[in-house]
């Protein structure tokens, strides 16, 4: 049966409405019980906003009436999920974030013992728990506090980038007033550079509002208003990361992944080619093309450049979006091991100078609709059209959001004004029909 709660990053919703107490209780419960582990133990951790206490309370509350051990880690970045339940072998973890969402999002994503996210199948098999009878269970769990997490995800960060010397770096770091607003900072300063924050003071209901890597072009003039080097703009669970060098222009993850992906194969640990998404610039084919570096093209969302990386063994994928995943580190996207990697890939360079690839002109809007079915269907014909005109020049993409009510249009030709030209005409079609 497909999944009904289950995107394609956990299951989002307005916090006490879609995403309420009671259903984060049954998706603790659910989770735990499909569990196999006779007596699971469980680790919460989450972001910033204002509905994570309620729905971390209502989880642990889920996975205890479901006889499992609750660990409460506190406020950290998703990465960190994985990284813990190798360090302290749980069995399972919940994170309690709606990522780059406003404030009045949340979200429950829950990683397996292996320290993958659970699959579709599994996913499955917790949503079927929730839909049938309720299974007595007299066996009560426990919940405490897992004290020194901020420690173990820092330390883990310091030891895989223990070669890398930030002395003499002078960088901005837009925390989105998210999951990275403390550890961030913490490991920049440990490795050398100089730190300046936006977007670290968080009060609940201010996390990605007008910062963070959505935001990108507050860090972009902040980075050339202050004269740093360069900048780095984390989302709000801190799994992307977007880039600015000196002079203002924003790196998105096409370029940050084309700079690790050259790195890597210079220090012989790249493991093949690299995994990326329907998403990523054609100028990102081009050059991995011209560098000989093979490259498998996904879905989009990281789960499904996740797959991809393990069924090849290979080592780097990603997003546009900055979601980059480095299998040499965690089996997750990292927004703040990501930015420390393309620092490392730049041996000391000036990001401003970057030479990895050459951009095609891409623009992306993201629609808004009432009916992404309605939508849809009125794109798809003017969209193939589209697509069809500019073969062997761009590219034309339009799909729906797995998480929120939008369509998303994605143009690339070899004009900005031609890319701007196409992707206007598809937007009006999708706004008049959704």
């Amino acid at each position: 049966m497909a999944r009904e709660l289950f995107g394609t990053d956990g299951v989002r919703g307005v916090a006490g409405d879609k995403l309420s107490a009671d259903l984060a209780l049954a998706l603790g419960r659910a989770a735990t019980l499909e569990c196999p582990a006779g007596r699971p133990q469980v680790l919460v951790i989450r972001d910033t906003r204002e509905s994570g206490e309620m729905l971390e309370a209502a989880l642990a509350a889920g996975v205890t009436a479901a006889g499992g051990d609750v660990l409460l880690g506190g406020v950290l970045p998703t990465p960190a999920a994985p990284l813990l339940i190798g360090r302290y072998g749980f069995d399972l973890a919940a994170v309690v974030s709606a990522s780059h969402n406003p404030f009045h999002d949340n979200g429950i994503k829950f990683f397996a013992a292996d320290g993958f996210k659970l699959s579709d199948a599994h996913e499955e098999r917790v949503e079927e728990i929730l839909r049938g009878p309720a299974r007595p269970n007299p066996d009560i769990g426990r919940v405490r506090a897992l004290h020194g997490t901020q420690e173990d995800y820092l330390r883990a960060l310091e030891t895989r980038f223990q070669g890398l010397d930030l002395a003499g770096v002078d960088v901005l770091l837009d925390c989105a007033h998210g999951a990275t607003y403390k550890v961030g900072p913490e490991v920049f300063r440990r490795l050398g550079a100089t730190v300046t924050t936006i977007g670290a003071e968080p009060d609940g209901r201010n996390i990605n509002d007008g910062v963070g890597s959505t935001h990108v072009e507050a860090l972009a003039q902040a980075v050339v208003a202050g004269g740093h080097d360069l900048g780095f703009a984390f989302d709000g669970d801190g799994d992307r990361v977007l880039a600015a060098d000196r002079t203002g222009a924003v790196v998105d993850g096409d370029e940050l992944i084309a700079l690790a992906v050259l790195h890597l194969r210079r220090e012989q640990r790249l493991g093949g080619g690299v995994a990326v998404t329907v998403m990523t610039n054609y100028g990102f084919h081009t050059a991995m093309r011209e560098a000989g570096v093979e490259v498998a093209t996904t879905a989009v969302g990281d789960r499904y450049v996740l797959e991809a990386l393990r069924e090849k063994g290979w080592a780097l994928g990603g997003e546009q979006s900055g979601h980059i995943i480095d299998m040499g580190f965690v089996p997750s996207g990292d927004g703040i091991a990501s930015a420390l990697l393309t620092l490392e890939a730049l041996e000391g360079g000036d990001l401003a100078e970057r030479h990895a690839m050459e951009k095609l002109p891409q623009q992306l809007v993201n629609c808004r609709v009432a009916d992404k079915a309605a939508a849809m269907a009125a794109v798809e014909g003017p969209a193939a059209d589209e697509h069809a005109a500019l073969d062997g020049r761009g590219r034309v993409l339009v799909r729906p959001s797995g998480t929120e009510e939008l369509v998303r249009v994605m143009v690339e030709a070899p004009s900005a004004e031609e890319c701007e030209a196409v992707c206007s005409r598809l937007v009006a079609i999708v706004d008049a029909a959704g």
